[in-house]
């Protein structure tokens, strides 16, 4: 069977058929700030803008504070750029000393029974990383055996997709909402160890990217918080920036994320200044 190809518009107008109009594509990158719980309303008001279609990436931080039934839109994470698996293993006299730090996660290769077993999946490569506290959301590792979480790339080859690039290409728009403290940082030097980071690190200047932060008053006053967001805007985003209230730390100061329907707004401005169609 031929592959079904689009009619081109001049055909669409000879059979009297309507083309689809064209969406404006929001990506909505949300991190782990208590503001995330918002993300369900955020969803519902950006729906609201005549043209817009939305899809979301969210840190994995992030998803302790919605749940994913509740958002309408394709939601995107690290798992599916990045294919996670715990794995129980004997350890090494090295492995015991970075256990006594357990307030840190630590990156090591290994060598031995892991590189066997990891020799045989898809990534040429792949790197062994002990996560403390990474059995509480994978699964249980029974015997006191230490959890050892092997992430495996999904990309085998030359034709395949990229999930960051894919995602950076589909957006007119980026909107992450909120922005917290660690992605703040990250995004100012170039960090890219995330899905969203990744299509922020790869995001095409010539779109907008709004950003709203969102933390604690004491983290908001820091000195490094300003320059990171000045380097932010430097790069030619558009910050939509924090309000003062009561937080849910029960502080009250500046540092919560802007409110929803100033977002939805600011977003239904730049869809208004790109002249899309009125109508979905």
């Amino acid at each position: 069977m031929e592959p079904f190809s689009p009619l081109e518009p001049k055909a669409a107008a000879k059979t009297g058929l309507s083309l689809p109009e064209k969406k404006f594509r929001v990506l909505v990158g949300v991190t782990g700030s208590v503001a995330a719980l918002k993300l369900p309303l955020l969803i519902s008001e950006l729906l609201k803008i005549p043209g817009v279609e939305v899809k979301v990436v969210t840190t994995e931080r992030a998803k302790h504070f919605y749940n994913p039934q509740e958002i309408p839109v394709p939601l995107y994470s690290d798992e599916d750029e990045w294919q996670h698996r715990c794995e129980r293993e004997l350890i090494s006299p090295l492995a015991v000393l970075l256990q006594m730090h357990s307030h840190a996660s630590v990156a090591f290769m290994w060598r031995g029974a892991m590189a066997r077993k990891l020799s045989g999946w898809s990534r040429r490569s792949a790197e062994v990383c002990w996560v403390p506290g990474c059995c509480s959301s994978r699964q249980s590792c029974s015997g006191g055996a230490l959890c050892v979480a092997v992430e495996v790339q999904l990309w085998k080859g030359r034709s395949d997709p990229v999930l960051h690039i894919e995602l950076r290409r589909w957006a007119d728009l980026m909107l992450v909402a909120p922005l917290d403290a660690n992605t703040l940082a990250k995004l100012a030097t170039g960090i890219c160890d995330n899905l969203l980071t990744c299509v922020i690190r790869a995001w095409d200047l010539r779109k907008p990217l709004l950003f709203c932060p969102a933390m604690n008053t004491a983290m908001w006053e820091h000195p490094i918080t300003a320059q990171q967001v000045e380097q932010l805007k430097g790069f030619g985003y558009t910050e939509i920036p924090c309000v003062v209230k009561k937080l849910v730390c029960g502080d009250e100061g500046r540092g919560a994320m802007a409110e929803v329907w100033t977002i939805a707004e600011s977003v239904r401005r730049v869809v208004a200044e790109r002249d899309l169609p009125a109508q979905s």
